[in-house]
């Protein structure tokens, strides 16, 4: 099938079916502008479908309330898990044995939160111990990712990613909590007669 057979295909499906196709795959907000660009239409209209959808899932349309509602959030839409059920969407997605980091995982993600931009030979001098497998691991899993290649040594230099302050419920590196002072560098953060 052609690009304009697909169009054509595409554009033949309401426009409230496009949009809610699009809004249930996004993982952020997506702006208004993406929006009507993706379903391939002009952005006033594509307003009233995400006004007209806020209200329907709201129950202020002809249908009941959902447990999901749409909401305009740092510029742009999406869907989320209504308030009333968090604890149940808590309690399910703990029930589903998350996969957890190991000790040796943990420690990596900490030099590397704490020390960005470094690499990895950096923190397997921290560490004591060869890193390879721990930082795919990291990297695989959305944790970290890789900065900028050093120019000298061709070194990756690797540090947090947004999804790790997600899990963390922090919107910047800056607020972890200050650094153990056993570790190097990690006076800085607490008063001077604390540290001897």
């Amino acid at each position: 099938m052609s690009e304009d057979a697909v169009l054509e295909t595409t554009l033949e499906t309401p426009l409230t079916e496009r949009v809610e196709a699009i809004l249930l795959i996004v993982d952020e907000p997506i702006a208004l502008v993406a929006l009507a660009a993706a379903v391939h239409a002009p952005v006033p209209a594509v307003r009233q479908v995400l006004e007209t959808l806020a209200e329907d899932y709201d129950g202020r349309g002809p249908g009941p309330r959902r447990g999901f509602e749409l909401r305009e959030v740092g510029g742009g839409w999406r869907l989320y898990v209504r308030e009333d059920h968090d604890d149940l969407v808590a309690d399910f997605v703990g029930g589903q044995a998350p996969a957890r980091l190991s000790q040796a995982a943990l420690e990596t993600l900490a030099v590397i939160a704490y020390k960005q931009p470094v690499t990895r030979g950096q923190v397997a001098s921290i560490r004591a111990v060869n890193v390879d497998s721990v930082v795919r691991t990291l990297l695989s899993r959305g944790l970290i990712t890789e900065l900028f290649a050093d120019a000298e040594t061709g070194a990756i230099n690797y540090g947090t990613t947004d999804q790790l302050l997600e899990h963390l419920g922090i919107n910047s590196i800056d607020e972890l909590p200050p650094i153990s002072p056993l570790l190097e560098d990690g006076a800085e953060g607490f008063d001077e007669g604390v540290i001897r």
